[in-house]
């Protein structure tokens, strides 16, 4: 998962300054706004393809399944394949 001091380097900022300015953008942390972008892309990614949920957690750069199916569970109140199933 990109962390934020990934995303700041990216964009050729400190990251003090990208988490300043994230949160002026969007009033959440850096880190919740990065989850949530991830999160945005893992359901498409799960509604769009059949693949499993694995690959799409491998896909959105998470070493281990478990910690994507977390995040997922901790941002939409349920685990991927119940969102899979129910859309």
């Amino acid at each position: 998962m990109p962390s934020v001091s990934y995303c700041a380097d990216q964009l050729h900022l400190s990251t003090n300054y990208f988490g300043h300015l994230v949160e002026k953008e969007t009033g959440n942390t850096a880190t919740d706004y990065i989850q949530s972008r991830l999160i945005e892309h893992a359901k498409i990614s799960i509604l769009e393809a059949n693949h499993p949920i694995s690959e799409v957690a491998f896909q959105l750069s998470f070493k281990y399944q478990e910690h994507f199916t977390r995040l997922f569970k901790k941002k939409t109140g349920m685990t991927p394949f119940e969102f899979r199933n129910l859309n």
